[in-house]
């Protein structure tokens, strides 16, 4: 049965898809947002290997900052594939190379003026190699079906907390670097909804990372933030700080999602 969307908040069509704070009240959502920028996360060293990674120190208060929905396209698989870090390919073990990436999702439901951690939630993330491939499709860079990496999902926590380890995308023609995600409510019962959407980087930082190897040997992209069609669509909300460690980067992205 095709799972209901969540719900949007009107606000956000009023707002033009601004980030929205109001379900707390006014004094209390200023106090929320600066509780969250008040905080940080401890970055280790992200291993080369693909063994678990050391947690991230969490905060535990949750954030309700709702984040607009995009497409979904391209290439969602639900392969069910539950781990943390998706850098390797399970069908041989190899590890896709690329800059290390640590990415922390918090995500809180939104039930009337409450504001909790989501638990049990399944959140899945994909997106393409340094070389603009994707695992497990065909289509003009060819066919990489049967192969999984860079492909995952976690459940969260009681924190609403899940945490992967993948690689800074690379990039292919007509799009602007992104990672896909989605986000799934009570999916084992097939009566539960879907958020799905899109993360983005800094073009400065992109220009950085993709001079190095192996994103160098795809040679410049064609396409940046401001010229994406879908980042034009509310992407500004959608775009990751990202702190350096000394293996790579470390981000962590705050989401609250409409559960009535």
């Amino acid at each position: 049965m095709k799972k209901n969307r969540l719900k949007r908040i009107s606000l956000i069509s009023m707002m033009k898809r601004r980030q929205v704070l109001g379900f707390l009240g006014g004094t209390a959502a200023v106090s929320l947002v600066g509780c969250w920028r008040g905080e940080s996360i401890s970055a280790k060293p992200i291993s080369s290997s693909t063994q678990t990674p050391t947690p991230i120190a969490i905060a535990q208060t949750p954030t309700c900052v709702v984040k607009p929905q995009q497409t979904e396209g391209p290439y969602f698989v639900d392969e069910k594939l539950n781990r943390s870090d998706i850098r390797s390919d399970p069908s041989d073990g190899s590890v896709k190379p690329g800059v290390p990436l640590r990415l922390v999702f918090r995500v809180s439901g939104i039930d009337g003026r409450s504001c909790t951690p989501l638990r049990s939630a399944t959140v899945d993330i994909w997106h393409c190699d340094a070389l603009g491939v994707y695992s497990d499709v065909r289509d003009f860079n060819g066919d990489t079906q049967g192969q999984k990496f860079l492909r995952g999902n976690q459940v969260t926590d009681a924190n609403g907390t899940v945490e992967f380890v993948t690689i800074y995308p690379g990039w292919y023609p007509g799009r602007t670097v992104h990672i896909h995600f989605k986000i799934r409510t009570d999916s084992a019962s097939g009566r539960g909804s879907e958020f799905t959407s899109q993360l983005y980087f800094d073009d400065a930082l992109t220009d950085r990372v993709h001079a190095q190897p192996p994103y160098a040997a795809k040679g410049q992209r064609t396409q940046r933030n401001d010229r994406d069609g879908i980042f034009q669509d509310g992407g500004d909300q959608l775009m990751l700080q990202l702190t350096q460690d000394a293996q790579g980067y470390v981000g962590t992205f705050d989401i609250g999602l409409q559960m009535t």
